[in-house]
């Protein structure tokens, strides 16, 4: 069974999942610091998403390739750039920002990506991309050059999701940004649920157990934890919300 097949049935079945995000760039290219690191996952952990902004010393195929030696957990691209496309994945993210004005992040990377997908054996899940004001200028946001949309534009959001899936996407990514201040406000994910039928993917500013179940309970199908789990944040945050 395919990844969006997995993504989709847990959809239909309210059941919830969880990805933990990898940036390369702060990924340590050695087999102890993997096992370690996957050591400590949480344990309803059901996906590995990695890629970053940037990938400045294209790490993510040696990261990709580490990883898949040491864990069945389904390995998803989730690139900021089609030069970290690596066949080595399982599944790519095919993003499309469809929140900015900046046509190299709506298309132009899909167009340099193209050729290397195909002839790749990669999953590819067409996916909205949308990112929403966490608080703070995100890498995201630098890099694409493009503001994010703000959180009280909860009817422009929820035009731009429904948009996405009558453009055919199969997926819809909510982000706040990496170290956001702000994660998603529940209310916008419940508008958006309720106006979409495709699985919700929720990212940023997530800091909690509690974070995470009022996505779940919101409407999020899938939801992503990187900053926090990076930086060992992750860890107190959960104990304090248990």
């Amino acid at each position: 069974m395919s990844i969006y097949s997995d993504i989709l049935n847990a959809h239909n079945a309210q059941k919830k999942l969880l990805a933990i995000l990898i940036d390369p760039d702060k990924f340590e290219l050695n087999y102890a610091f993997a096992k370690a690191y996957l050591k400590k996952l949480p344990y309803n952990t059901t996906h590995l998403f990695i890629g970053g902004s940037t990938d400045s010393n294209q790490k993510t195929d040696h990261v990709v390739k580490m990883l898949k030696d040491q864990t069945d957990l389904p390995v998803v691209l989730f690139p900021g750039s089609y030069s970290q496309v690596t066949p080595a994945a399982d599944a790519l993210l095919f993003l499309s920002l469809l929140s900015g004005d900046n046509p190299e992040f709506l298309i132009g990377q899909q167009i340099k990506a193209a050729r290397i997908v195909q002839k790749s054996n990669l999953e590819v899940i067409p996916t909205a991309y949308i990112l929403i004001d966490g608080g703070t200028i995100s890498a995201v946001q630098r890099v694409s050059k493009t503001l994010p949309m703000p959180q009280y534009h909860e009817e422009q959001i929820v035009a731009t999701s429904l948009a996405g899936e009558y453009l055919g996407k199969k997926l819809l990514y909510l982000e706040a940004g990496s170290g956001a201040k702000t994660a998603v406000k529940e209310s916008i994910i419940t508008a958006v649920s309720d106006a979409v039928s495709i699985p919700i993917i929720v990212g940023g500013g997530i800091k909690s157990q509690s974070q995470i179940c009022k996505a779940y309970e919101a409407g999020a199908t899938l939801v992503v934890v990187g900053t926090a789990f990076e930086d060992n944040s992750w860890e107190s945050s959960e104990n304090e919300s248990s």
